[in-house]
């Protein structure tokens, strides 16, 4: 029943808000639809996003399909493919969230469109977690396709599938805010990809995604930086049975804490000066 307020106004009560909520997400789901059809109507995009990451995993798999044993010291007594299929699908994630995104939002912030959509009655936040959901789906179907192949050269399915979920949406927010983050420091989108490789490749290689690191103190190095721990914490369920690793899942989101700040205080709608 409707009550009357001493004004002689009707009083909604707490169902108020539910129109406003349900706006929210008829907002959210528009802006994800939109992030979704830009990145599928490019080509180059979903090449370099998809085709790049499966490739070179066939290639891990047709070099080692002959020669891999079950326990290589070389790969911490996995196989081959044991080893980079988890750490190749890691490298998709870094890409689709932190690589794409930081140079998508640069480009978007010099030609202007980000300008004028802050102009918009669109929330601020309701953009960045369109964002975000459009990075996460394209780094499941990613993940997958990169699975897809490793069951094709034998690689045991993850044992932990709930670790392996909660790890792929932890990287990929967190490489979300830490490309938010890069994107605000970034001039100009001519300077994009050398900037955002620049931070990248360095921890990449250092983190053992595309060849093991037998080195104590790099490895302690690296450990305390994104990119291993999360590499270590998708191993795990793949090829060591084991489940949640939670120190390397703090570290992952202390990061992506950082990342987040730096966005939240740096980044700028408008292009920035020459």
């Amino acid at each position: 029943m409707t009550t009357v307020d001493t004004a002689g106004t009707p009083a909604t009560g707490s169902g108020e808000a539910r129109p406003e909520r349900n706006g929210d997400l008829r907002l959210l789901l528009h802006q994800i639809r939109y992030e979704q059809l830009s990145f599928w109507r490019n080509p180059q995009s979903m090449v370099f996003t998809f085709v790049l990451p499966v490739l070179i995993i066939a290639i891990f798999g047709a070099v080692f399909s002959g020669s891999d044993s079950d326990s290589d010291p070389f790969f911490f007594g996995l196989s081959g493919m044991q080893y980079y299929t988890p750490t190749i699908a890691a490298v998709s994630v870094l890409g689709a969230c932190y690589a794409q995104l930081a140079i998508v939002l640069a480009m978007r912030r010099q030609s202007g469109i980000l300008k004028r959509l802050h102009a918009t009655p669109l929330p601020a936040w309701i953009y960045f977690a369109g964002l975000l959901v459009h990075c996460v789906m394209v780094s499941v179907i990613d993940v997958a396709l990169i699975i897809g192949v490793g069951t094709f050269y034998d690689v045991p399915l993850p044992t932990h599938w709930g670790a392996v979920a909660v790890t792929l949406l932890l990287g990929a927010a967190s490489f979300c805010a830490m490309g938010v983050g890069v994107a605000s420091l970034i001039r100009n989108s001519e300077a994009a990809p050398a900037v955002v490789q620049f931070i990248q490749f360095p921890l990449v290689f250092i983190s053992g995604s595309y060849f093991p690191i037998h080195s104590g103190v790099l490895n302690d190095i690296a450990g305390l930086l994104p990119v291993k721990p999360f590499n270590d914490a998708m191993l795990a369920p793949f090829a060591q049975n084991a489940g949640f690793q939670w120190r390397e899942l703090g570290i992952l989101a202390v990061w992506g804490v950082l990342g987040a700040l730096l966005a939240v205080r740096r980044f700028r709608w408008n292009p920035k000066p020459e």
